[in-house]
């Protein structure tokens, strides 16, 4: 069968953001100020969507001033600054669509965004001739995998025993505001989302190939990491199913 694929804005991150989960944003820089502009254009009972994908290498936002070691060197400008030449290289392959609920425009000129996250999407290709990033995408599915069910139940386990060690190294109560879910799929996405890991180790639970394999990984994650938080009482808490604000 032919891929189908889509065209969306392209919005680079150094985060993952994984689908069902919530994305503050604080827009800026002129080229994602150019996005949301051209997406407000996008009638309100329509989709506001734009691709999200975490920087493999690069900068999340471009230099503004002379940097080292030349301190007299101009500062990059246009949709793939601080990306290098191929900007397809700088990012990681696989990306989340992110539907903005709200797109709010300040007296300065920039944006205040809130977003949540949808599909997975692969990356094919990068076009940096507009005023934004712009990336052909092919949606990936999610497969359920063998055996999903129990391995939700086995990761929510695990899941509160590390949200009680975290709470315990920060000495103070961690709530998460509601139920936790119990659809396995859901489940794998909150926990790779709240749980304190480094970008690789994200990017690598977003590309599983299936919601068991996802939450066996998270289940070994778990466990080390609970035991690691024994010895380390020092550990940031992070809030369920939204991340701090990202500056582009």
């Amino acid at each position: 069968m032919p891929v189908v694929t889509t065209r969306l804005p392209l919005f680079p991150l150094n985060s993952v953001l994984f689908p069902g989960l919530v994305l503050p944003l604080n827009v800026f820089e002129e080229r994602y100020r150019a996005m949301m502009r051209e997406l407000l254009k996008t009638p309100e009972e329509e989709q506001r969507q734009f691709a999200v994908v975490a920087i493999r290498d690069g900068l999340e936002v471009a230099p503004s001033a002379p940097g080292l070691p030349d301190q007299t060197a101009l500062p990059e400008h246009g949709p793939a600054a601080g990306f290098g030449d191929d900007p397809l290289k700088a990012f990681h392959t696989m990306g989340c669509v992110a539907d903005a609920a709200t797109i709010r425009e300040r007296d300065d000129g920039g944006f205040e965004v809130l977003a949540t996250g949808t599909t997975r999407v692969r990356i094919h290709s990068v076009d940096t001739s507009g005023a934004f990033l712009t990336a052909e995408v092919e949606e990936v599915p999610e497969e359920p995998g063998e055996g999903a069910g129990a391995l939700a139940e086995g990761v929510l386990r695990a899941f509160r025993s590390y949200q009680k060690r975290l709470a315990g190294a920060r000495e103070r109560s961690l709530s998460t505001g509601a139920e936790l879910p119990d659809e396995p799929s859901v489940v794998s996405y909150l926990v790779a989302a709240a749980a304190v890991l480094d970008t690789p180790t994200k990017q690598r639970l977003l590309e599983s190939d299936d919601t068991a394999a996802r939450l066996r990984d998270e289940l070994k994650l778990l466990r080390a990491e609970t035991a690691i938080i024994r010895n380390l009482p020092s550990l940031p808490a992070t809030e369920l199913t939204r991340g701090t604000t990202s500056l582009n």
